[in-house]
């Protein structure tokens, strides 16, 4: 995400601050979804649906930027009709496929996975797809492995047994979060 700030400031600076403003959303809705889930094991909707409407207006507002920088003077009807293409379509297939994804994990093993985890997918989604198909499969796999790490220090430590029950929104945020930061755009 830092590449593509970096890229963005050259190419198209409102750009920049839509994503800029973006990350920093994330940022404060992560710390936020953190607490209360470790606190209360809940994705409260009051975060997690507006986080769908701040994502997406600031990310698709970021590309049709892009789109019409791109295009010198061009209007931004003509920008907006060739932005639906793969950049627009991905941020939106990204929250689909990662929201479709959880909520089959929740369907095969309801224990397992709470439906705040399900609507955090569709949001996480979005910003990951916004990067591209990598940093979406980067970042959930990410999240699993971190919660699992966590899990056998849990039982390793004889903290929690197999039947503990874990606020998993953590770690799908530091999952989303370590793909974003740490893969290239």
């Amino acid at each position: 995400m830092i590449q593509r700030l970096g890229e963005l400031w050259e190419a198209a600076p409102p750009a920049f601050w839509l994503v800029l403003a973006a990350c920093a959303y994330f940022a404060v809705m992560a710390a936020r979804l953190t607490v209360i889930d470790v606190r209360h094991h809940l994705l409260p909707n009051r975060i997690v649906f507006p986080s769908y409407a701040v994502a997406g207006a600031l990310l698709l507002g970021a590309v049709i930027s892009l789109a019409v920088s791109a295009q010198g003077s061009g209007s931004v009807p003509a920008a907006a009709a060739q932005l639906f293409g793969v950049p627009a379509l991905r941020i939106l297939a990204g929250g689909a496929v990662l929201w479709l994804f959880y909520f089959v994990l929740r369907l095969v093993y309801p224990p397992g996975m709470g439906f705040g985890d399900v609507k955090l997918a569709g949001v996480l989604g979005m910003y990951l797809g916004y990067l591209g198909w990598p940093h979406i499969f980067a970042g959930t796999f990410a999240a699993f492995l971190l919660g699992g790490l966590w899990s056998i220090g849990l039982l390793a430590s004889r903290r929690g047994t197999l039947k503990s029950a874990i606020p998993f929104g953590p770690f799908m945020l530091g999952g989303a979060a370590a793909a974003m930061v740490l893969l290239p755009a």
